[in-house]
């Protein structure tokens, strides 16, 4: 890697050497128009061209050798309105450019890529995207990525396991593997990542998390059925550095420490940039009813990466990334003896290498794009698995995944019957992917190939969208190719209310997922996840319809959506207990079931009488169900269950912050979880049996002040998680517990303060 960084430098040196300097500028600031006070830090960009900036840290801003022409600059930034202006820039003539924006209450004109592959206006999208912004993650102290995923409608992160701490994301009610996980709008959060990977990504990395409900096979290929969730992560903009230290109390008992580094350096003329960031953490293991077994893992990991880019011209950009991800956790009893030597432990360390490159062209007329890619990541894992002083339990895993693509685009002046935008492009994605736990005889080996098609037209103008499309797949894992088609429209009542519909088709093909390559406890026993011999394709059929409304009431600005969803999805995959293997484990063979289908609303609302105080809400309701009652136990006292275990018919958060003074900043948060059934399995408990579990409702609270010490930014915060300790109250005691009966919030009230430094400007 090194080698490579220091090829790709000197490349980018010699191509910089060759090009031709036009001694075209632009100098300016940008002030808010109320306070005429200049808003330093906001992004000055070109439209239609790959060239942008950020002002400094008193508001002005710098663009050095232009291309010629006449061009529409554009000022952006969170919490403020958009304003562009036309500018005529011409050879050896530096001119000046200055702006007034106002401060608004709601992000509602942000730039998104996850509607339809494209950069799109959030407000304009065919489609409901929602954006978990830096402002959520800072708002509940997240740590990764998984703190703050529950701050969005229809979503939920649940810890599935009291040893390990294996999380996944919920959409819309359905599990993990039915959502496809993107990195910079890239499928290559694998099976394997998706296991731990939520709690592995820093929040330091990320610039938004985007989310689309509903099926997105079309897009993106097989497991977009639930919906997608695209993690962007940071790029450079401005030359500065962040540091920052994080300290939790778990239950007043054990300790998490994560420090945070970041650093951005764009160069002198603005054709190069590169954003570093690495994190550490260090938590100790949680004990909470005092048995003796972890039900927060003991964590240890460490993160390193980069995104650069280089501009090979007005019109075209390179765009460079790699991350290192090194973790470490464990869980189970006597952390001072080795795994074997204990009554159980699930520990893995998981060392993850992955990058990409990108190249991104847009014709000078703005009716042309290009973008061609190739990512890929390697994940390698050290496991042990065990109970009862198994010395056969350890195994390694490996999983490389790489996909790579080219998407074009052409705009239309008028195509049939309206304007429209025309997108076409091919991706192959390739995952390769071993487990093997020789004192368990298992050896999973699993190789897929899919060869992806993809072509979509939306028609639009002020009044409505409309969208075509559809992507056909081959997966070397079913014997024809599948095509999923899209349809999606938008229709603007009047510039503030909208509706839009969609009806999405999408796969899953019959291969391992996230929780196969997990091994579970329960009664002092291994659980193993098998594949059916005769396991056939999922396939899914998705509806949706909503509607979004803005409007202002005095000086109150209020946005207000109502989504309806509905998922059918036949041969839908099931868990089943079918008794021992030879060797005295538990087997749960992954079964195609009678089929299933999810239903609901989505209710989201933002209000804000200013921008120094907004509450964001969020609430689902919905109902899961299988076509037919499916058997979950091997016992055969135990009646099978028509409902999905472990889906919640309502659940629901709220985000409120309130800038008490222009250095004070306070946030409440919260999630709230309906009651649902939770498998419970016999060990600790006399037999199977569901649990119908208690509603909980989790509050965070944290206040911010920030100041200025010898001209550093300095922000101290401070807070409680989970304030009211609402916590699960029956957990399983001692070696015979199930570790997979767990629900509820993830840790217990915990007290955390904060220092970081930031912006330092170089």
């Amino acid at each position: 890697m090194k080698h490579l960084l220091l090829y790709t430098i000197a490349l980018l040196s010699l191509i910089s050497y060759g090009q031709r300097k036009t001694d075209a500028n632009i100098v300016g600031d940008v002030k808010d128009a109320k306070t005429r006070e200049h808003i330093p830090f906001i992004n000055v960009t070109i439209n239609n061209t790959v060239i942008g900036t950020t002002t400094d840290a008193t508001g002005h801003y710098y663009l050095k050798n232009l291309p010629t022409g006449t061009y529409t600059l554009r000022v952006s930034g969170v919490g403020y309105k958009s304003v562009e202006k036309e500018v005529l820039l011409e050879s050896g003539k530096t001119i000046e450019v200055n702006f007034l924006t106002e401060e608004t209450s709601l992000s509602l004109n942000e730039v998104v890529v996850s509607a339809n592959r494209n950069e799109t206006n959030r407000r304009e999208a065919s489609v409901v995207v929602g954006v978990v912004s830096p402002k959520i993650f800072a708002a509940t102290n997240s740590v990764c990525i998984a703190d703050g995923l529950n701050f969005q409608p229809g979503l939920r992160v649940e810890n599935n396991c009291n040893n390990c701490g294996f999380t996944q994301i919920r959409i819309n009610g359905l599990e993990g593997p039915y959502s496809q996980i993107l990195i910079d709008s890239r499928p290559i959060f694998s099976a394997l990542s998706g296991v731990y990977g939520l709690e592995q990504i820093p929040v330091n990395m990320i610039e938004r998390v985007e989310v689309v409900r509903g099926g997105g096979s079309a897009l993106y290929g097989s497991n977009a059925i639930a919906g997608t969730i695209n993690i962007i992560t940071k790029e450079a903009l401005s030359n500065s550095f962040t540091a920052g230290y994080n300290y939790e109390r778990i239950g007043g008992d054990a300790s998490d420490n994560a420090v945070s580094l970041n650093t951005s350096m764009v160069s002198d003329d603005n054709k190069a940039g590169m954003y570093l960031y690495g994190s550490y953490r260090n938590r100790q293991p949680y004990d909470h009813n005092s048995d003796g077994f972890s039900e927060v893992t003991k964590q240890l990991n460490h993160t390193m990466g980069m995104r650069s880019y280089y501009r090979l011209s007005s019109q075209s950009k390179l765009t460079l990334e790699y991350h290192n991800i090194h973790e470490f956790r464990r869980g189970g009893n006597d952390f001072h003896l080795q795994p074997h030597q204990t009554d159980i432990t699930e520990q893995v360390e998981h060392e993850t290498n992955g990058g990409g490159i990108a190249y991104n062209w847009y014709s000078p007329d703005a009716r042309q794009k290009l973008n061609i890619y190739t990512s890929l990541q390697q994940v390698l894992r050290q496991s042990y698995y065990g109970a009862g002083q198994n010395p056969d339990a350890y195994g390694n895993t490996g999983n490389l995944t790489a996909v790579t693509g080219a998407q074009y685009v052409y705009n239309f002046n008028n195509l049939l019957f309206m304007p429209s935008e025309l997108t076409v492009g091919s991706e192959y994605q390739y995952d390769d992917l071993y487990d093997k736990m020789p004192g368990y005889g298992r050896n999973i080996k699993q190789t897929t190939r899919v060869v992806g098609f993809f072509l979509q037209n939306e028609w639009k103008n002020k009044d409505m969208n409309i969208l075509l499309g559809g992507r056909l797949d081959k997966h070397n894992l079913l014997d024809k190719a599948v095509f999923s088609p899209r349809i999606t429209m938008k229709y603007n009542f009047n510039p503030n209310l909208n509706w839009r519909g969609s009806y999405a088709a999408g796969f899953r093909a019959p291969q391992a997922f996230e929780e196969d390559l997990h091994v579970d406890a329960a009664g002092g026993i291994m659980k193993l996840i098998e594949l059916s011999d005769n396991l056939r394709p999922e396939y899914s059929h998705s509806l949706s319809t909503s509607l979004d409304y803005y409007f202002k009431l005095g000086n109150t600005e209020v946005n207000l959506l109502a989504e309806g969803f509905h998922t059918r999805i036949n041969d839908i995959f099931i868990l089943t207990e079918t008794g021992l293997s030879p060797d005295g484990h538990i087997i749960v063979e992954r079964q195609n079931g009678s089929g299933g289908q999810v239903s609901g609303i989505n209710f989201e609302g933002k209000i804000a009488p200013s921008t120094r105080l907004q509450l964001q809400f969020g609430y689902t309701l919905q109902q899961s169900l299988y076509n037919e009652p499916e058997q979950w136990s091997d016992d055969i006292n135990v009646a099978p269950e028509k409902r999905m275990l472990r889906t919640p018919n309502n659940y629901g958060y709220f985000s409120l912050s309130a800038n008490l003074t222009r250095k004070l900043l306070v946030n409440a948060t919260g999630t709230y979880t309906g009651s649902m059934l939770a498998p419970h399995f016999a060990g600790y408990a006399a037999t199977d049996r569901l649990e119908t579990t208690p509603e909980f409702m989790d509050v965070n609270l944290k206040a911010t002040y920030d100041f200025k010490l010898n001209g550093i930014n300095l922000q101290l915060s401070g807070g409680v998680k989970n304030t009211f300790n609402s916590y699960q109250k029956d957990l399983d005691a001692g070696p015979l517990r199930d570790a997979g009966y767990v629900y509820g919030p993830s840790i217990p009230r915990t007290v955390f303060v904060s220092l970081k430094f930031s912006n330092w400007a170089f």
